[in-house]
């Protein structure tokens, strides 16, 4: 497989088949993965959160990480690599694994806050579901309270993206497709070459991130409001989970509660990533309030139509508990 020949590229070979190393002091360590460069922004509280670990489980459990992005592995590819177990742990976004779990774009429009999950039996559904379909213990949210918007090279007037080619992966496929556009998946890391090239008129992408990979150089707009909430979560493949200690579970756990903490003053950030991208030269494209209201109504049915469509047992539910 292609994936596993990257692996190897990267001098991982030594420790895919190690498993879960035990030292004498039975210390477990794990190995990791983000589905983004490190020091991107969709890994920094992946990041933070292995070095609380590495930190509060001295003696009990260490992450090894082993870096993230094209270079370690496809992003498309990761979901696969912890359903298999070539990886125990990875920083990803459900939206890059619904070929494995179509229910895993519900995550990405969740309105309850995720410190409720825990108690409103959000959580144990969730990983009740990925770990039959995926061999996945979900452990946290890394990246909460953050939308998601549709930037653009040319304008428009009104919600009409007829004629226009733009970035996508699923969760806003269908939103832009129901409004004309031409939905193409693209890597994130290949967003700036079709910008460049004109393969593409624009992308959807959260509020934050685009300057870590220059995609303001060839963005002028940014449509209001935003929609969705953007997701990452950090996955443990089931077998390693379940091999773990109760000691070492509760490790991951506390530290994954704190890196969810993270995300609550997230607001701020937006402000003052819009302030940014204003000073970059990117406009806020912002309809009349009744156009705005149909934009963000449509962009929740659509997408709610869909998981509902391709999963009618667990779609409901999910949005039950994941949404006010």
């Amino acid at each position: 497989m292609k994936m596993f020949k990257q692996l190897g590229r990267v001098a991982l070979a030594c420790t895919l088949a190690a498993g879960i190393g035990q030292a004498a002091a039975q210390e477990a360590t794990i190995r990791a993965v983000s589905a983004w460069p490190e020091g991107n922004f969709f890994s920094m509280n992946f990041e933070k959160f292995i070095q609380r670990v590495n930190e509060q489980g001295k003696g009990v459990i260490k992450i090894n990480y082993l870096g993230g992005g094209q270079k370690v592995m496809p992003p498309f590819e990761v979901g696969n690599a912890i359903k298999s177990g070539v990886v125990d742990m990875a920083n990803v976004t459900g939206n890059f694994y619904t070929n494995l779990l179509p229910e895993s774009d519900a995550l990405s429009v969740s309105t309850v806050p995720v410190q409720e999950w825990r108690k409103n039996g959000a959580y144990d559904y969730i990983n009740k579901l990925w770990g039959q379909k995926l061999n996945a213990h979900y452990l946290g949210r890394a990246i909460d309270n953050m939308p998601y918007h549709l930037f653009l090279k040319k304008p428009v007037s009104k919600p009409d993206l007829s004629g226009m080619r733009l970035r996508g992966i699923p969760i806003y496929r269908e939103f832009f497709q129901s409004m004309g556009g031409t939905v193409l998946t693209i890597p994130p890391g290949e967003t700036y070459t079709a910008l460049e090239r004109g393969v593409i008129d624009g992308y959807g992408w959260p509020v934050s991130g685009i300057f870590d990979l220059s995609l303001q150089e060839h963005t002028r707009f940014r449509v209001e409001p935003g929609f969705y909430n953007t997701e990452v979560g950090v996955l443990v493949n089931l077998n390693t989970w379940n091999r773990l200690n109760a000691k070492q579970k509760q490790v991951l756990t506390d530290a994954a509660v704190w890196m969810e903490n993270l995300n609550l003053d997230n607001a701020k950030m937006w402000e003052a990533e819009k302030k940014k991208q204003a000073e970059a030269g990117i406009k806020a494209i912002e309809f009349p309030p009744a156009e705005a209201a149909a934009y963000s109504k449509r962009a929740t049915e659509t997408i709610w139509s869909s998981i509902n469509q391709r999963s009618p047992e667990h779609g409901p539910k999910l949005r039950q508990l994941l949404t006010r």
